[in-house]
């Protein structure tokens, strides 16, 4: 254990973001995102909710300042009825100026190419994000 990290910090999750470089991409995907199939590197998060994590992580990396939307939330299929009140939270934490979307498969091809996809379980639905890891100072 060390001090002044979350718990829901693993030590597998701690060595990827460490391992990140500035530019990388890492998925928090929910407990619906086919993560197995998708990511090169996967990391369990079983049991931890999304916004707890994007909590935690924004502890240890900063979000890219070189780019005009460091994260990127799964759009809603058209014609899927969800509430997607996830979002509200979100946009809280994240600043709405930095979110952008992307359409489901768009959002699949980003995360196939991310470092690393943390498969949590989060059962909001639509409350699948990619983080992009800006310059430590």
């Amino acid at each position: 254990m060390l001090k002044g990290i979350d718990s829901v910090i693993s030590p597998e999750l701690l060595k990827v973001l460490a391992e990140m470089g500035h530019g990388d991409t890492i998925v928090l995907a929910d407990a619906h995102f086919p993560a197995t199939s998708i990511g090169q590197r996967i990391v369990r998060a079983d049991g931890h909710g999304t916004l707890r994590l994007v909590k935690a992580v924004l502890e240890l990396i900063p979000l890219d300042t070189y780019i005009e939307k460091p994260v990127t939330l799964m759009e809603v299929v058209a014609g899927d009825r969800v509430e997607t009140p996830i979002w509200n939270d979100y946009i809280e934490l994240l600043n709405e100026e930095n979110i952008g979307f992307l359409n489901r498969f768009d959002f699949y091809e980003q995360a196939q190419q991310a470092y690393a996809v943390v498969a949590t379980g989060e059962v909001a639905q639509y409350a699948n994000l990619i983080l992009t890891k800006g310059v430590v100072v």
